[in-house]
């Protein structure tokens, strides 16, 4: 477990934030995370259509029980705040509920991915000018770049390593 002051934009600390593994993966966790999921995606992911955020929408939830690690950054509260998966070094997915950006959660979470279990690539919707941005300020750049995405939809990904 590690823990964290989460900062509003005038640098005041907020409230402490505590990221851990996901043991336990239930039905509860998992709806949690999906909320967190869809929020965000709809906050940053603009060139997608509602239906096709529904479409994916409906893959998630195996996909947050199938990550080899997932890790979650949670108020002092306990509500989930924001999420990361890695799988073999790879942060598969980096979502942070839409009220809790600017507080250094994503950046938190990307610091402890990489910290202990040795994240060093992540795969970015290139359409998502603020997370390549946001993996690009953390030391990311960019090594290939495809036209679709890996079902073959129209959105091109920029694959990118430390």
């Amino acid at each position: 477990m590690f823990a964290f002051a989460a900062r509003d934009g005038y640098n005041r600390i907020i409230q402490t934030i505590k990221i851990s593994v996901i043991r336990n993966r239930t039905p509860q966790t998992i709806a949690s995370l999906l909320c967190v999921w869809e929020r965000s995606v709809r906050t940053t992911h603009d060139f997608l259509s509602d239906a096709e955020i529904r479409r994916i929408r409906a893959y998630v939830p195996q996909a947050l029980q199938g990550v080899q690690r997932l890790i979650a950054a949670e108020s002092e509260s306990g509500a989930i705040a924001a999420f990361a998966g890695v799988e073999n070094r790879r942060i598969e997915m980096l979502f942070v509920a839409p009220e809790r950006r600017g507080a250094g959660i994503g950046k938190a979470l990307l610091r402890y991915a990489v910290r202990a279990f040795g994240a060093d690539e992540v795969t970015v919707n290139e359409q998502n000018a603020q997370a390549v941005g946001f993996y690009e300020h953390m030391g990311f750049t960019a090594y290939r770049r495809t036209d679709t995405d890996e079902q073959g939809g129209p959105y091109p990904l920029l694959y990118m390593r430390l």
